[in-house]
């Protein structure tokens, strides 16, 4: 049985394709579109589920939506109606949206898979609908290793839920309890993303990273005025200091106040104020997130727990979670997001509706690494490569490894494109750019000159998770990017403890024999690399590893500002000749700048770095 899954219409629009309990292919539009966080109806991404899985629509069984549109419009109605007369200049222009066009989804959704598809189809025969936390609880829980757990979901707003406990058994899953709108962890932090100058839905990462600059100074204000949290984690926000109910804004004059001011302008210099806010919320969102699970372990007994949820991606928070042993085992869903929800709702669809038996891979999961994205044969790269002009050569797989480890250790940044495109918001060494973890300088050229963003945004390690534990406070592998941990005191240096605060320039000092992808606060968010799942990226950093006793290589993701990830080959050769990349390496080709025609290079120059 084949049961695609969409999201859309908010952001990261994406769909998904399960078939008998298996994950077939999963992608998010913006890859296609080449528009970031995308949130159209994702036709190219349904295109390639189908393709990849070799079916037409007659094959498919049914399309399930990720969310209710109904029940967000009652959402949306009684707040505006709670809050009169606030707002009634935005509820006047969303309300014939809302009466013209999403209140009748079902018929917009089947016009447009008829556009994807051709006619023929009742597609409103086969249209179901999935509540919008159901969705992510099921995209965490039916893919995990567990065969029963608690799953908490927690984000900016579904329908009414914004935070929930689900349970689920077997093919079962019931979400048991909700916190409901507008009390939100998921919108607080983001306000305070805002308030810092960051955008919305897309720069929480940006807060999570400048929190070590700073100091929790800010908690007390927060827990006295902006929220109140329950001993079991359950939460009220005081309304009075935020716009995000029925306003263009997140927050108000009043929450200005309180911090001392307006908030900051976008792309202005940041100040020691925004790195203690940030400290601060990041400190207060641990708090409520250890809170809920230690109540969620008391009434549900489980001893294992699922996250989703954008909250979920807060890998500071997992990490933290993580270390206090509240649960035995934590597994967390890598496209936890709103792309999530359209894998979440084909689960739902599957075990749910049509009660297909869960299947259930016990280790590592049942994601396949989050690979399942599109990948382009070595004929495929060849005619793409040539229909751009670009100069390459081609190695068998041995002689690319060396040819690209010998760069590495030469200092060079490398773009680096294998295999199926990972599914989420991270690069997984099919997508990325990667480099020498040793040099000092690294990140900030990576940020500055290729990446063309914030000097004080860190990069991840990819290690081999044989040897993770041998250089992390890491006891469980991290395979999606998703823990943060220590840098074991033995790599660290001498002198540099202490060095953070208020000075984006400490990022320049090494405070380790791996200063590239050490924090501030000596922290790293760890992607462990298994032989199982990325055959060549683990061979690849296996060879770096025997040349210089580094395990590990520098991975980010393999975009600029403002761009999504790389998808295909021409994406990838725009990226490297519109950046300082030196190399670039897709499958065994291998490109080095140098030997570009130099039209192209002009051609290609600076068209990157807009946010």
């Amino acid at each position: 049985m084949l049961t695609l899954g969409i999201s859309a219409f908010y952001h990261d629009s994406a769909a998904a394709l399960v078939k008998n309990g298996a994950v077939v292919a999963a992608a998010q539009e913006e890859r296609f579109s080449r528009i970031k966080h995308d949130l159209t109806f994702p036709q190219n991404a349904l295109r390639y589920c189908l393709d990849q899985a070799g079916v037409g629509p007659d094959d498919v069984s049914a399309v399930v939506f990720y969310e209710k549109p109904f029940l967000k419009f009652e959402r949306i109605l009684e707040t505006y109606l709670a809050f009169a007369p606030r707002g009634f200049a935005s509820f006047s222009k969303s309300l014939p949206l809302w009466v013209k066009e999403k209140l009748f989804q079902k018929q917009i959704l089947a016009n447009a898979l008829s556009e994807v598809f051709g006619g023929g189809y009742d597609w409103k025969e086969k249209l179901l609908f999935s509540e919008h936390h159901l969705s992510h609880a099921a995209s965490a829980f039916y893919p995990s290793p567990f065969a029963d757990a608690a799953v908490l979901t927690m984000d900016g707003v579904g329908e009414w839920a914004t935070t929930s406990l689900a349970v689920g058994e077997g093919s079962d899953l019931q979400v048991l309890k909700e916190i409901t709108f507008p009390h939100s962890l998921g919108l607080l932090y983001s306000a305070f993303t805002y308030f810092a100058g960051f955008k919305v839905n897309s720069g929480e990462y940006k807060l999570m990273g400048l929190a070590p600059y700073g100091e929790p100074k800010y908690i007390e204000a927060i827990k006295d005025q902006l929220i109140e949290i329950a001993p079991d984690g359950s939460f009220r926000l005081n309304m009075d200091y935020f716009d995000y109910p029925t306003g263009l804004r997140m927050t108000n004059e009043k929450f200005s106040l309180l911090f001392g001011g307006k908030e900051r302008v976008p792309e202005s210099p940041l100040t020691q104020r925004e790195m203690d806010l940030a400290a601060s919320i990041q400190t207060v969102t641990e708090e409520v997130i250890l809170r809920l699970a230690q109540s969620v372990r008391q009434q549900t007994g489980k001893k294992h727990l699922c996250l989703a949820g954008g909250v979920a991606l807060n890998c500071v928070a997992n990490g933290v979670l993580h270390r206090r042993k509240i649960f035995e085992r934590i597994w967390i869903q890598p496209a936890a997001g709103d792309a999530g929800g359209a894998l979440g709702a084909a689960f739902v669809g599957q075990h749910l509706h049509e009660s297909v038996p869960r299947y259930r891979k016990s280790e590592p999961d049942a994601m396949s690494g989050a690979y399942l994205g599109p990948s382009f044969s070595a004929d495929a790269v060849s005619r793409e490569l040539e229909r751009v002009g670009a100069n390459y050569l081609v190695f068998d797989e041995d002689e690319m490894l060396d040819q690209v480890v010998a760069k590495l250790i030469a200092g060079e940044a490398i773009g680096w494109m294998q295999g199926r495109m990972e599914f989420g918001p991270r690069a997984l060494g099919n997508r990325s750019i990667i480099a020498d973890p040793r040099s000092p300088e690294m990140q900030k050229q990576l940020n500055l000159k290729i990446k063309f963003r914030e000097s004080f945004r860190p990069f991840a390690p990819s290690v081999l998770e044989e040897y993770a534990d041998q250089w992390f406070d890491l006891d469980v592998d991290s395979p999606y990017m998703l823990l943060v941990a220590a840098v074991l005191e033995k790599h660290r240096r001498e002198g540099t403890q202490g060095m953070r605060n208020g000075d984006l320039s400490a990022i320049d000092l090494a405070r380790s024999s791996v200063p590239a992808v050490t924090h501030v606060d000596f922290s790293a968010r760890v992607q462990t690399v298994s032989e199982k799942t990325n055959r060549i990226y683990h061979k690849l950093i296996s060879l770096f590893h025997s040349r210089t006793g580094i395990p590990m290589l520098v991975n980010t993701s393999f975009n600029v500002r403002g761009e999504p990830i790389v998808c295909d080959v021409a994406d990838a050769f725009r990226c490297f000749m519109g950046t300082n990349l030196d190399t670039l390496v897709i499958g065994n080709h291998l490109l080095e700048k140098g030997k570009q025609p130099p039209g192209l290079s002009t051609h290609y120059l600076h068209r990157y770095g807009d946010d």
